[in-house]
């Protein structure tokens, strides 16, 4: 629990730095965010355990995809976290803040369906709501970075612990 309180805390005052620094941004451009549909691969990582055995934290993969809602701050986004024995689909929304140019910083809730439940995945081992905040930002015409911390509430069976992991990636626009 206090591993995921210090995450937690860490993840607050990154993205209150970034807010706060917003300011600068938009004074030196008039063009906030991006509303660049993209799919992307990378790393994703479980830094939580669910205190049974097999549910260590472990290192995985992510594809991750997002289609912004046309005229809207909203988008419909998609996450798959792989690991070693099995994997967690994630149906999201979210809400998307453009802070900079051509960079969003972004809230998201949805579900975690987990292929085979009670096998550990980098989102705890059973079916799970899920609370979502990252950023995402263009490199080029072509590319986009992003990275982002997942919450699973209540994510592992037999136990109310909460599943907590953060993904990195490079995806291409479409």
């Amino acid at each position: 629990m206090k591993s995921i309180l210090f995450h937690s805390t860490a993840l607050l005052a990154a993205v209150t730095s970034i807010l706060l620094s917003s300011d600068l941004a938009q004074a030196q451009s008039t063009q906030r965010g991006t509303d660049a549909a993209y799919i992307g691969a990378g790393v994703s990582t479980n830094v939580t355990n669910g205190g049974q055995n097999g549910d260590a934290a472990n290192l995985g993969g992510n594809i991750q995809g997002r289609y912004q809602i046309e005229n809207t701050p909203v988008s419909v986004r998609g996450a798959i976290l792989f690991g070693k024995e099995t994997s967690a689909i994630m149906p999201m929304v979210s809400y998307d803040l453009g802070i900079a140019q051509n960079t969003n910083l972004y809230l998201g809730a949805g579900y975690s369906f987990v292929e085979s439940q009670g096998q550990p995945s980098p989102l705890g081992n059973r079916n799970a709501a899920v609370v979502t905040l990252g950023a995402e930002s263009a490199i080029g015409e072509n590319f986009m970075v992003y990275t982002d911390g997942k919450w699973g509430i209540n994510a592992y069976e037999n136990s109310t612990a909460d599943a907590l992991s953060f993904q990195a990636g490079l995806g291409y626009r479409f």
